[in-house]
């Protein structure tokens, strides 16, 4: 056991020393370089106000309250990566649209996806539309009704059209597309100083499990920068 134990942290930090860092250095410096949607213009998300975005997160949370005192809550996020033809954003924002009436505890869910439509601008789809007793319940694992797909084709549309009509509009989308892709590569800043803390580090010991996981990308080239990003930032908090 101890002999297996010894080759393990050799091979763990031969791969180290093959330049596994170097290229997680590379592919970084690459990214920031480019300086992707930096000059673009962002979206106009109308009435919506930023309510929540941590530096670290993923995810942002905006929100609307109507003369009606009806609030309108929006939380997005970067999903996965968009595959076949050329587009300006690569991956699609996942983003949920809360709806709560003053003086009701129910909240009506819906579930979109958010990415570049035909014309260059963006375009929503809903994929599920849910009515919850009350917030609690957006927490829990309980029957929300059937899939969206099953429901009647103009029930879908009108349900949209509801969406539109409280503010889910072509502004907030192209708003989204580019500030959730923005933050995530303005992230990306922050890594070198982690990669620093590595090679400060020659004993580090990185999870076997995580380096397959990162080679397998490299060999296959279907890796994304945060796949990296959180393989270092696990790497160092093991530190």
């Amino acid at each position: 056991m101890q002999r297996l134990n010894s080759v393990l942290r050799q091979g763990q930090k031969a791969i180290v020393d093959l330049g596994l860092l170097a290229v997680l250095r590379s592919e970084i410096a690459h990214e920031l370089s480019s300086n992707r949607f930096q000059n673009d213009q962002i979206g106009d998300p109308g009435d919506f106000v930023v309510d929540w975005d941590a530096p670290e997160s993923e995810d942002v949370l905006l929100r609307r309250k109507c003369e009606s005192g009806e609030e309108v809550a929006v939380s997005a996020l970067l999903g996965p990566e968009i595959y076949g033809g050329e587009v300006m954003f690569p991956r699609e924002v996942l983003m949920k649209v809360c709806v709560k009436k003053p003086g009701f505890n129910s909240i009506l869910q819906f579930d979109c996806g958010v990415r570049n439509g035909t014309d260059s601008g963006s375009e929503f789809h809903l994929r599920g539309a849910y009515y919850l007793a009350s917030p609690a319940s957006l927490h829990r694992s309980v029957y929300k009704g059937p899939l969206f797909s099953t429901l009647d084709p103009h029930l879908q549309d009108k349900l949209k059209e509801y969406l539109v009509a409280k503010g889910i509009g072509r502004g907030l989308t192209d708003f989204l597309l580019l500030y959730l892709h923005r933050k995530e590569q303005n992230q990306y800043g922050s890594v070198p100083i982690y990669l620093s803390a590595l090679e400060a580090k020659r004993e580090v010991v990185i999870d076997s499990i995580s380096y397959l996981a990162v080679l397998v990308c490299i060999e296959t080239e279907i890796w994304s920068m945060r796949n990296i990003v959180e393989v270092v930032f696990a790497a160092v908090e093991e530190v």
